[in-house]
């Protein structure tokens, strides 16, 4: 009912018009509602408003069933709701997790995921970043593979360099534009806090050159060689 609730409120905001540009931008893999970022945010504000937040053991039922409907706003809407019940994880909640990494996936969503979700969930249960992350890799699914090298994304000067490297090393020969490009941007990030440990590691690894020029992006010039 929830879900449904919410699907009826933002469909009041439905604007065809918009919608058809935001498919092709897609490249017409989601339907929308077509609700510019503005709207979404404050109609979603004004449903949290009125109905709250489902309960966070519903939380799981609630993601799959925004993740069955057509409209990607309701995809948006359920990253949201994620947001704000994250800080109720349990350890099994790897789960839904990688069903929503997996299933719909795109990089308007993984990426979040990624970051605010995925990273999240590591910082609570540190235990586990070795074998999820091993298993992702595993599976050879583009999407589980870019989030294990994007997870750390906001850790800054907590990252955990030797894991990095280790992913980065397992990834690396993957002909993928989403992995080699999210390879560049995890030690493109890193580098704001430590460019000396990222411009020696892609001077040591064979890295694919889009994976190379997206890490020394921002790393000071007088470094780079002539």
């Amino acid at each position: 009912m929830y879900t449904e609730d919410l699907w009826i409120h933002l469909k009041k905001h439905e604007n065809k018009e918009d919608a058809i540009p935001m498919k092709k931008y897609m490249r017409d893999q989601f339907e929308f509602f077509g609700m510019r970022s503005p709207v979404l945010k404050e109609s979603f504000k004004a449903f949290i408003k009125e109905k709250g937040l489902p309960h966070p053991e519903e939380l799981s039922s609630f993601l799959n069933e925004a993740w069955a409907k057509p409209e990607r706003e309701m995809q948006y809407a359920g990253l949201t709701i994620a947001d704000k019940l994250k800080k109720h994880m349990t350890k099994s909640d790897i789960e839904w997790i990688e069903y929503i990494i997996v299933n719909k996936s795109w990089w308007d969503t993984i990426d979040h995921i990624a970051k605010n979700i995925a990273g999240y969930y590591f910082k609570k249960f540190p235990e586990e970043i070795v074998p999820v992350t091993e298993r992702w890799i595993a599976t050879k699914n583009i999407w589980l593979m870019r989030s294990a090298i994007l997870f750390q994304l906001g850790y800054k000067e907590k990252t955990d360099k030797e894991l990095m490297a280790h992913i980065i090393k397992e990834t690396k020969y993957e002909q993928d534009f989403f992995i080699r490009k999210g390879i560049g941007w995890a030690l493109r990030e890193y580098a704001k806090v430590n460019e000396d440990w990222v411009w020696e590691f892609v001077h040591s690894e064979e890295l694919s050159p889009l994976s190379y020029k997206e890490a020394i992006k921002n790393i000071n010039k007088t470094k780079q060689p002539s």
